[in-house]
This record gives C-alpha cells, structure tokens and sequence, in this order.
C-alpha cells in the first residue's frame, strides 16, 4: 500500500516522475507522451491521489479561475446565465465560482475584492449600475479584466448584451399594429436597463407616431419586481385603470406581478376582443411561457450572452481559441432579441 499522499510532491515520488511532468498532465493530459500518460493514470489508481485542483491554481501566475457576480442569484434569468457560463467556461478547463451582490454595491463591491485576493483570471459581473461603486469598479479594471453582462457600467465598458432599442421596437410594433398602442410599466432604478428600456420605448413610439403613456409607478429601489408591480396595480386598478388597454413591461417579472393583481381584480388578460387587458413583457424568462395566459414577450438570448461573454473574457486573457466568432475591437456585443407571441397579446 502506498503511504498516505497529500501533495503532489507525494504522488510525484509515488508515480517515479517529476513534479513539472506531473503539474504538466493534470492541467492538460494531453500535452504530455502517452506513456507518461499511462505512467499518471495507473499512478492514480493505485493511490486514489485526486490533486486539489483549488490549490495548484493559487500558485499560478494566473489562474483557471473565473468570477461571476450577479446582482439576484434568485432570478431565473442570471441562473440560466450563469450555468451557461460555468459550461462553457468548465469545458476550457476553469473554475468558475458565483456571487450575488443582492442589490448592494457593497457586496458587490467585497465580492471583487474577494476575488481579487483569489487570484482569479477575471471576473464577468452583471452590474447594479447606478448603485454600483463606478470608481471603485474602474479601479479594479486597470488589473482585473471585467466583462460586464445584462447592463453596462459605461458606454466604455466591455459589455455583452441585448440590443434594447431594436427589441422595443420589435415589441411595440407588434403591439400598435394588433391592437391599442401600449403604456409603459416601468421598472424600478436596479441598473442601467431601467432607463434604457424607458427611452427605447420613447423612441419606438414616437417613430411610429403615437404619444409614449406612462403607467405612474413610485420611485424606489427594489429587486422584488413581482411584488412591485402587484402593489403598483392593486392600487392603480382601485383608482381606475392602465392609460390605455394594452400594458407593456419592461421584464417579465413585472408582467408576472401585473398578471397576478388582474387577477386578483377579475380582469381577463388576452388579445381575444372580450378580454379586458392585453399585457406584453420582455426578456423571455422560464416561467413566461406558463403564465396564464401564456406572455407574449420578447425573448433574450441568454444561452448567447453567456457564449460571447466567455469568448470576450478569453479575448481580454490573451487565449488562443479555436473559435469562428469574430469579436468587435471595441469590446461592446449587443444582440437582437425576438419576439414571442403568446395569448397574453
């Protein structure tokens, strides 16, 4: 039996190989001989060394470690996204470890320190934006690369996203030409989306020659957005009504907050011509498609999103990838959302 291995150096006596040739072939077997390969392999069986992989990181000048900090670990769209992210990212041999700044530029901001004294590779941070420490995230840039997801930080910031002026458009024609032109529910101040998805509504309206109708919402700060919406209705229902018949949210959490308070109210949401409401959202989440009824939205592409992300995050590492994405040199990656239309408009 072989005496008990701890460190690699153990297992390297262990195997009868150096300590390089080793390292070599646990961070990439493939890049050492075959019979040093085979050597390794029936070294680990006989011992069961399993090396932590954790450890050997934090001696590298850098890393396989990626950071990912998101401003709601609960909401399903930065789930999806960060599964994504840790896919892609495992498949090129990194770590990825996530955290959740909660709507706190203070967490967030210890969340890029905690990193930092992690020695990862990089980190890709979904910003609260106008909460967020601007100068201290610009200070953490200068040694750290960032790549910012959902919302930028700046019109500078190397960021992957969804294109909000073409995805406003795309929904607000829809909803003109199959029926009322749509108020706007709004979303309240958690990063740079709130405003603008505001003004990508404005923009679309007033290209299509209608007035942009608000619905009256109260300023705050808050990552319950279901439960936002659902008071702001309640109350607006028992006052009288939506500027218009047809409401357009700006996400779909929103949408699902709106939905529950009809209901509540007695309203029929539908684009049927007896029906009281029409409602519309935007970002596609899991749970639209089983609304009832179904939400009519449109869809981001958070599988892409994580895709170029990663990609750009390698670009700024210097990693040679074998990849046909051609990358813009001014690091800004916006995409086309598409619509999905459902019963709900």
């Amino acid at each position: 039996m072989p005496k008990d291995i701890k460190t690699m150096e153990d297992f390297s006596e262990f195997a009868g190989l150096s300590r390089p040739t080793v390292s070599k072939y646990f961070n990439d077997p493939s890049s050492v001989r075959k019979t040093t390969r085979d050597i390794v392999e029936a070294a680990i069986r006989s011992s069961g060394y399993k090396p932590n992989i954790f450890a050997t990181n934090l001696y590298r000048r850098r890393t396989h470690i990626l950071g990912v900090i998101v401003p709601n670990s609960n909401d399903p769209f930065y789930m999806a996204l960060t599964r994504r992210i840790q896919h892609l990212a495992g498949l090129a041999g990194y770590m990825v470890f996530v955290q959740s700044s909660e709507g706190q530029a203070e967490l967030e901001e210890r969340a890029i320190e905690t990193f930092k004294s992690m020695n990862v590779a990089g980190v890709i941070i979904g910003p609260l934006g106008i909460e967020s420490h601007h100068e201290k995230l610009a200070q953490a840039a200068q040694t750290l690369p960032l790549v910012y997801i959902d919302s930028p930080l700046d019109e500078t910031s190397p960021f992957v996203g969804t294109d909000n002026r073409q995805s406003f458009r795309l929904i607000v024609e829809y909803l003109t030409r199959s029926g009322d032109a749509p108020c706007y529910f709004p979303m309240p101040q958690i990063n740079s989306n709130a405003q603008d998805r505001k003004n990508a509504y404005i923009e679309a309206m007033e290209n299509l020659g209608f007035e942009p109708l608000f619905v009256a919402v109260e300023d705050m700060t808050t990552l319950g957005l279901e439960k936002f919406a659902f008071d702001a209705t309640v109350r607006i229902l028992r006052d009288g009504s939506f500027p218009t018949k047809t409401v357009l949210c700006a996400n779909d959490r929103i949408a699902a907050g709106v939905s529950a308070a009809a209901y509540q109210a007695g309203l029929k949401i539908g684009r049927r011509q007896h029906d009281d409401l029409r409602l519309a959202g935007h970002d596609d989440q899991p749970f639209a498609r089983y609304m009832c009824p179904p939400l009519t939205t449109v869809a981001q592409n958070h599988g892409e999103i994580g895709r170029l992300a990663v990609e750009l995050m390698f670009q700024k590492l210097g990693e040679n990838r074998d990849t046909k994405t051609l990358l813009p040199t001014n690091e800004r990656i916006l995409l086309n959302a598409e619509i999905m239309l459902r019963m709900s408009a």
